[in-house]
C-alpha cells in the first residue's frame, strides 16, 4: 500500500462510483437491491433529518492497522504444547517437537517398475528438467515421483518387479498432497495370476499403511489406482515412493490458527528458539477449513510448476527468528522456497520439510513459537475511511453490503512483481502503481471485467483511491492493439483474447467519468474508445449488424467465464448496445456530438437486429446462441433488459422465464440448462446475477431482487469462509473449482452498488455528480439511509416507510442539481415539502412536479437539504 493511500483525503478528492450496468433503463449506471427481511437493524432514523448515528460501523470487516493476528486456534495435532499461545505474543510460547524418524525401507537392488500411463516431463521453476517415470517410485527420493497421464480416465497402474520372491505383510504408499490415491488396490503375483491381496477405499493420507490380512511370497506387486482427489488442479495420481512394509506415518505436529476471515498480505512468524539441527516449518494456507490440507489450497506457484509444492518452507534457527514469507529461496540457493504474499483465512504450521530440501532443514526437532501475525497489504477499511456507507432495516442486507465492501478493499492493492499471476502478468508500466487485483488469492491481475463491478464499489466506499481503478483503465488502453482490441488484463502480456472485455473498458471508462468528473482521463484515452468501436468491433460484425464471435479469425476468443460460445451470442450484443451507448455519453461529455450521434444510431440499430435474430418467441427470452444448442443465458437475458434492448413486455417475460428455470436455493443460475457444459444450470455467477438484480428493481420486481440477493449472498454469508463474496458457487452451492475457487472477488460485490443505487435510491446521471437523481426502490424494507461521496461532498439519503406515509430526506452538495421521485405503489397520494402542497389529487400544483409510472418526481433540487412527506390517500 502507497503512502498516499494511507493519507487523509482532501475535499477535493471527493468521487463517486456507482455500480450497475448503464443502459436507457439504467440511466446513470445504477444496479438494482431491494431490501428485504423484518429484522431491524440499529434503529429507524430519525425524522427530518440524517441522524448522526454510527451505528453503521459495527458492520465494518476492516482490520484496525495492518497488523493482523489470529483469533481463534482451530485445531493442533501430534506433539504441540500450549497451541494457544500463539495467540498472544510476547508471553508464553508454543512448543512443536518431532523426533527423528528412522530409515525408510527398501527393495532390493535390481527392482524394475512399469506403469500403464506416465505424464510427460516438464521443467521446474529453476529451469531443470523434471521426469516423471515409474521408476522414482523406488529411488528412495521422496521428493521424486511417478505422475500418470490419465486425468480422470483411471484405473492406472503401477508394477514393481524384484529379482527374486519376498515374503511381505504389507506395503506403504507415499504420494505428493496434490496427487493422493483415493481409492487404490494392491495385487500380487502367485501361481501364474494377480491375487488382490488389499483394497482401499476414502484415503486421504499422503503416507497409507496397507496391510495384507496374511503375508505373502511374490516377485511382482501392482497398485492400481481408480480415484484420487481433486483439489481443483485437475485428477492425477502423484507416487513418490512404495515401500515393502507398512508403516505408519508420525504425526507431524501442527497447529491450525483462524484469522477469522479472509485476509492478504505477508505472513509472518516469531520464532522464539530451535534445536540446533535446523528444523523445519511448512505453512499450508486456505481461504476454506474444507481444503486446508497438508499443502495449501492455491499458491501463485501453482500457476507456474510449484517449487514449494503446496507449502511455504522455513528453516528455523536455533536461536529463533522473526521470518516475514517473502517470495523466494533461503539462503541455501535453491532449496526451502516459500511463496511470499497469500490471501487465506486458515493458516497451518507444521513441523516438517520437503526431503529435496535436505540438508539445509529437516522434518524433526524442535520449535518454539511466540507469535504468528499477517502483514495486511490491501487497503485497510475502517469506519474513518469509510466516505459512503449504507444501512437499512433489514440486518442481512447491512451484513452482505459490508461484506462487499470487505471483498472489494482485499483487492485494492499495490502492483508487485513478486505478488502477482507469474503467467507472465507482471508489467512495468503497473509496477508500484494502486490496482483492483480481481481476487487476493488469485489471479492477482487485474482485469476489466472485474473491474466493471469492483471499481462502481470502490467509487461508493474509498473514492479517495479512485486511481487503483484509473490506472488499470489507462495501462490497458496503452497497450491497444494497432486493429483496436484493448486487452482485458496483463497476464500473457497482454494477448489473453477476451471478445467482451473491450466493450467492458468502454463501460468502465464512463463509470469513471460519471462518478468522478475526469474529463482529463476520458479526453485522453478518447482516441482509444473511437478505435475500439470502429475498427475492432465493425470486424466481426456480421451482415445482420450483430457481432458474431468467429469472425476476423476470433473463433478462439473467450469471454468473462471461457464459456465455449461462437456466432451470434445475445450476451456481447447486448454488452455492445451498453458500450455504445456509455461511449456516446461520453463523447457528449467531451463535446463530440457527431460520434454520440452515430454510436446512438448504432446501437439502436444492433438492438433492433437481437430483437429480430435471437429473440425465441417460443419460451419468451433471448436465446443465449443463435448457434448450436437452444439455450438461454442470465447474461444476454438481463443486459438486453438494462441496456434498453427488451421492451417492457420481453423483459417482464425473460425475467419470469429465468425465475421458472434457473432459481437455485443458493441463488440463480447463468444458463437455463446444461447444452454449453455440464452443470450450467447448476452454477451461479454473482457477476451475471449483478445485472439481472439490476433488470428486477428497475422493472418493478423489487421483492423478487431482495429474495436472489437473500439467496445469492446470503449463501456466501453463510458457508466457510463468510463475510467475503465468492467468485462463482457450484452445484449445490459447493466450490465451483474446488480448492482453486477464489472466496473473495471483486467482481461479486454488485449488491453493494445495487443496495445504495436502487434501495436507497441515488445514482449519479452526469459526470462527477453535476446532476444526481434519488428513486428508492424499497420492497419489503422500511427504512434506509446512507450517503454517497461525491467530488463536491456527500449526497445524503434518508427514507422512511410506514404504515401510509413515505418520508424522504436528501442533503445534497453543493454545485450540484437533482431530482428525487417517491413511490406511490399506484396508490393516489398527495406529497408535501416545507409545508406546502406539491401533488395532491393526480395534479401537480406547482412547477417541476410530475408522475411517472410508480412515482411522484420532482425536478430542480439545488444544493441543501430537501425534505419530502408522500401520503397515500384514503
Amino acid at each position: 500500500m502507497t503512502d498516499e493511500v494511507k493519507k487523509a483525503p482532501g475535499p477535493n478528492r471527493r468521487t463517486v462510483l456507482e455500480v450497475g450496468f448503464s443502459g436507457a433503463v439504467v440511466a446513470a449506471a445504477g444496479l438494482p437491491l431491494a431490501a428485504a427481511g423484518p429484522a431491524a437493524a440499529a434503529g429507524p432514523p430519525v425524522s427530518g433529518h440524517l441522524p448522526a448515528t454510527r451505528s453503521w460501523h459495527r458492520y465494518v470487516q476492516g482490520p484496525s492497522g495492518r497488523t493482523v493476528r489470529p483469533m481463534r486456534i482451530v485445531r493442533s495435532d501430534g506433539d504441540v504444547t500450549r497451541p494457544e499461545a500463539l495467540l498472544t505474543p510476547g508471553g508464553r510460547v508454543t512448543v512443536l517437537r518431532r523426533a527423528q524418524p528412522p530409515a525408510a525401507p527398501r527393495w532390493p537392488e535390481g527392482t524394475t517398475v512399469e506403469a500403464s500411463s506416465t505424464h510427460a516431463g516438464n521443467n521446474g521453476n529453476d529451469g531443470r528438467p523434471r521426469t516423471y517415470e515409474a521408476g522414482n517410485a523406488v529411488d528412495g527420493d521422496l521428493s521424486t515421483f511417478w505422475n500418470d497421464d490419465t486425468e480422470r480416465d483411471f484405473p492406472d497402474s503401477l508394477t514393481l518387479t524384484t529379482p527374486e520372491e519376498q515374503e511381505l505383510s504389507g506395503l506403504t504408499v507415499v504420494s505428493s498432497t496434490d496427487g493422493v490415491p483415493t481409492d487404490f488396490t494392491v495385487a500380487v503375483w502367485t501361481d501364474s495370476a494377480w491375487r488382490t491381496v488389499a483394497t482401499v477405499t476414502g484415503n486421504t493420507a499422503v503416507q497409507r499403511a496397507v496391510r495384507f490380512d496374511a503375508p505373502v511370497s511374490t516377485a511382482r506387486v501392482r497398485v492400481t489406482v481408480t480415484a484420487a482427489q481433486d483439489l481443483g488442479r485437475g485428477v492425477f495420481t502423484r507416487i513418490n515412493e512404495v515401500w515393502p512394509q507398512a508403516v505408519d506415518p508420525v504425526v507431524a505436529p501442527s497447529v491450525t490458527i483462524d484469522f477469522g476471515k479472509v485476509v492478504v498480505g505477508y505472513p509472518k512468524v516469531d520464532f522464539a528458539w530451535a534445536s540446533d539441527n535446523h528444523p523445519g516449518v511448512r505453512l499450508a494456507f486456505s481461504e476454506t477449513l474444507q481444503y486446508l490440507t497438508d499443502r495449501s489450497d492455491f499458491t501463485r506457484a501453482d500457476q507456474a510448476g510449484g517449487a514449494g509444492q503446496g507449502t511455504d518452507q522455513y528453516a528455523v534457527p536455533a536461536d529463533g527468528a522473526s521470518w516475514t514469507d517473502r517470495k523466494g529461496y533461503g539462503s541455501d540457493g535453491d532449496k526451502v522456497y516459500a511463496d511470499g504474499l497469500h490471501g487465506f483465512r486458515y493458516l497451518k504450521i507444521t513441523l516438517d520439510a520437503l526431503p529435496s530440501d535436505a540438508p539445509a532443514v529437516q522434518p524433526w526437532g524442535t520449535v518454539a513459537v511466540d507469535a504468528v501475525s499477517l502483514d495486511f497489504t490491501a487497503y485497510v477499511g475502517t469506519p474513518d475511511s469509510y466516505r459512503g456507507w449504507f444501512l437499512c432495516s433489514d440486518e442481512e442486507l447491512n451484513r452482505y453490503w459490508y461484506g462487499a465492501s470487505y471483498t472489494n478493499e482485499l483487492v485494492v492493492d499495490t502492483f508487485r512483481k513478486d505478488d502477482v499471476d507469474p503467467r507472465n502478468a507482471f508489467s512495468a508500466s503497473l509496477d508500484g502503481k494502486l490496482v483492483l487485483h480481481d481476487g487476493p488469492k488469485r489471479d492477482r491481475d487485474p482485469y476489466v471485467g472485474d473491474l466493471a463491478v469492483s471499481a462502481r464499489t470502490l467509487y461508493l466506499t474509498h473514492d479517495e483511491v479512485a486511481e487503483a481503478a484509473r490506472n488499470v483503465l489507462a495501462d490497458l488502453a496503452e497497450h491497444q492493439r494497432d486493429d483496436g482490441w484493448i486487452p482485458p488484463a496483463s497476464i500473457n502480456n497482454y494477448t489473453l483474447p477476451l471478445f467482451d472485455y473491450p466493450l467492458w473498458w468502454v463501460t468502465c471508462s464512463w463509470d469513471h467519468l460519471l462518478y468522478t468528473g475526469d474529463r482529463d482521463h476520458a479526453g485522453r484515452y478518447y482516441p482509444q474508445l473511437v478505435k475500439v468501436l470502429d475498427t475492432w468491433y465493425p470486424s466481426v460484425t456480421d451482415d445482420a449488424g450483430l457481432l458474431s464471435k468467429g469472425l476476423n479469425g476470433t473463433a478462439g476468443y473467450g469471454d468473462y467465464a471461457f464459456l465455449g460460445r461462437t456466432g451470434r451470442v445475445t450476451y456481447y450484443n447486448a454488452n455492445y448496445v451498453q458500450a455504445l451507448g456509455d461511449a456516446a455519453r461520453i463523447a457528449v461529455h467531451l463535446g463530440r456530438a457527431g460520434d454520440a450521434q452515430r454510436w446512438q444510431e448504432r446501437a439502436r440499430k444492433v438492438a433492433q437486429a437481437i430483437n429480430t435474430h435471437l429473440w425465441d418467441e417460443s419460451v419468451g427470452a433471448y436465446l443465449d446462441s443463435a448457434t448450436g444448442s437452444v439455450r438461454h443465458a442470465q447474461d444476454g437475458n438481463a443486459i438486453a433488459i438494462t441496456s434498453g434492448v427488451a421492451d417492457s413486455e420481453r423483459a417482464a417475460a425473460a425475467l419470469a422465464h429465468l425465475d421458472r428455470t434457473t432459481k437455485r436455493r443458493y441463488g440463480n443460475a447463468f444458463m437455463d440448462n446444461d447444452t454449453l457444459f455440464g452443470g450450467a444450470s447448476q452454477r451461479v455467477y454473482a457477476f451475471t446475477s449483478y445485472p439481472e438484480l439490476v433488470a428486477r428493481f428497475e422493472t418493478g420486481l423489487a421483492d423478487s431482487a431482495i429474495d436472489q440477493i437473500k439467496r445469492t449472498y446470503g449463501w456466501m454469508d453463510s458457508h466457510d469462509p463468510g463475510i467475503t463474496q465468492w467468485e462463482r458457487i457450484g452445484p449445490d452451492g459447493s466450490l465451483y473449482e474446488d480448492a482453486y475457487t477464489s472466496m473473495a472477488h471483486g467482481w461479486s460485490t454488485g449488491v453493494l452498488p445495487t443496495l445504495t443505487h436502487q434501495l436507497l435510491g441515488a445514482k449519479p446521471t452526469s459526470p462527477g455528480y453535476a446532476t444526481w437523481d434519488v428513486r428508492p426502490h424499497p420492497g419489503s424494507v422500511n427504512w434506509a439511509q446512507g450517503e454517497l461521496p461525491t467530488p463536491q461532498g456527500p449526497l445524503g439519503v434518508e427514507w422512511t416507510r410506514k404504515d401510509t406515509t413515505f418520508t424522504l430526506t436528501v442533503r445534497a452538495p453543493r454545485g450540484t442539481l437533482g431530482s428525487v421521485a417517491l413511490p406511490t405503489d399506484g396508490h393516489r397520494v398527495t406529497v408535501h415539502s416545507g409545508g406546502r402542497t406539491l401533488w395532491k389529487n393526480g395534479s401537480a400544483t406547482t412547477p417541476r412536479v410530475r408522475p411517472e409510472p410508480g412515482y411522484v418526481t420532482v425536478s430542480g433540487l439545488g444544493p441543501g437539504t430537501h425534505r419530502f412527506t408522500l401520503v397515500r390517500e384514503s
